[in-house]
């Protein structure tokens, strides 16, 4: 099994997270922009997603949450750039945390053997504003979320 890294250096207010994956770079993007795909792998299990809205597409937008018997936790963004195959440029937003919005990029890298390298990195507005992102147990979700995808990705 791929390992997913998630790197929060000390004193800066980026989070990076790097994924290989077994499969072609166009099914991963395909996976990472399909609503219908979306929502088989974000989010950690045991949580019901519902997708109001997934327009991946420059100038788009999404809006979905997630709810368990504590909750329903929303999130939101648009896209402001999308280049099939190797670049989605995005803001995020936890609906939790109203303002405390981040600039996603994940990059699709092609690698030897059919296989892709996702590299994410997300810049908020400032240190405390990502401490407290990964102090609300983002990790967790995230690692789940990334096997989750590599489990939809060998369908």
């Amino acid at each position: 099994m791929n390992e997913t890294t998630i790197t929060a250096r000390p004193g800066t207010p980026f989070i990076e997270v790097v994924r290989e994956f077994d499969a072609r770079r166009e099914r991963v993007f395909r996976a990472w922009t399909d609503p219908e795909l979306v929502a088989q792998w974000l989010g950690p299990r045991g949580l019901t997603m519902k997708l109001f809205e997934f327009d991946a597409k420059p100038g788009g937008s999404y809006h979905y949450s997630h709810a368990d018997e504590h909750g329903e936790y929303g999130f939101r963004g648009v896209f402001h750039n999308v280049i099939p195959d190797e670049l989605i440029i995005q803001t995020f937003e936890y609906d939790g945390a109203p303002n405390q919005v981040s600039l996603d990029t994940t990059t699709f890298e092609d690698l030897v053997g059919g296989r892709t390298r996702v590299h994410g990195r997300s810049i908020y507005t400032s240190v405390e504003h990502r401490d407290a992102m990964i102090a609300s147990g983002m990790e967790h979700g995230l690692r789940e979320s990334m096997q989750r995808l590599e489990e939809v990705l060998a369908r």
